[in-house]
């Protein structure tokens, strides 16, 4: 089966290598890719359809019917930020449809506080073989492609 992983933010695609946390560019909670978002206030999106299995302010998890999970999360160290700036649209245990807001969130003020805005899309318990992603350096608008996964 193949699921396609939406953006949940419009920005420039990056190589999951060049997120400065070590947890992500290692790939220590699985593959993907991440984006460096545009500035100004906006709402990070569900890449899939799915249910709600982690809600925090800065990062979400959604998982598909079909049990794939895709965690979005929004900037490097934004938990130290303990939501501010932060709005939680939904609740965890909710059923999202890609493209339904999810965090209201202002990258701006992300970098404004002293932490990297950039977005890691995880592909929880995938391989990398798995994952077909778009271009680092790519353009993406909210609900365009990001990567297809495989399995």
């Amino acid at each position: 089966m193949e699921r396609v992983v939406w953006s949940p933010v419009g920005g420039t695609v990056t190589a999951l290598a060049d997120v400065p946390d070590p947890v992500f560019s290692q790939a220590m909670v699985g593959p993907g890719i991440a984006v460096e978002p545009r500035g100004g206030r906006a709402d990070a999106v569900a890449p899939i359809d799915g249910t709600l299995t982690t809600v925090h302010a800065h990062a979400f998890v959604i998982a598909g019917d079909d049990g794939a999970a895709v965690l979005v999360h929004l900037g490097i160290d934004t938990v130290k930020q303990q939501g501010e700036g932060f709005t939680l649209h939904v609740v965890k245990g909710e059923r999202v449809r890609a493209g339904q807001p999810v965090v209201g969130w202002d990258p701006d003020a992300v970098r404004a506080a002293g932490y990297a805005p950039i977005v890691p899309v995880i592909a929880l318990d995938a391989q990398q073989e798995a994952l077909r992603p778009v271009d680092a350096g790519r353009t993406v608008e909210v609900g365009d492609e990001l990567f297809t996964w495989s399995g």
